[in-house]
């Protein structure tokens, strides 16, 4: 049981990748464990999020223009049409601003992961996935 304590207060602590770092500690140390995951913790920190996206005022912006621009040229009646190819434009930049988002979110998540599961292995664990 204090086996299980120990491991899950270390948990507690970390941050989301290594909480699901599965290792087989059989025949491990808790502390040299603990103290392994932690040096491990601090270089997977270091992974930089990207944050080159369009975000979504910008995304909505230049989708804005282009609908506004394609409304236009397709035909439609003067500034009414520019007004609702716009908007199409607009929604359509704020979701591709959200797409964005959520793949730089998933890359970081992968390379922290990549990290972390590099370290552990370096060090003589055998990390299951």
């Amino acid at each position: 049981m204090k086996h299980v304590t120990v491991f899950s207060i270390a948990m507690a602590f970390s941050f989301g990748a290594s909480a699901n770092l599965i290792v087989d500690k059989s025949g491990v140390d808790e502390k040299d464990f603990v103290y392994d995951m932690h040096q491990c913790e601090e270089m997977a920190s270091q992974v930089q999020k990207d944050t080159r996206s369009r975000g979504a005022l910008g995304g909505a912006l230049r989708g804005a223009a282009v609908g506004a621009a394609g409304s236009a040229i397709a035909g439609g009646s003067g500034s009414q049409g520019a007004k609702t190819g716009a908007a199409v434009g607009g929604a359509v930049g704020v979701v591709g601003g959200s797409r964005d988002r959520r793949a730089n979110q998933a890359d970081y998540e992968a390379q922290v992961h990549q990290v972390m599961r590099n370290c552990m292995t370096n060090r003589g664990y055998t990390v299951l996935n």
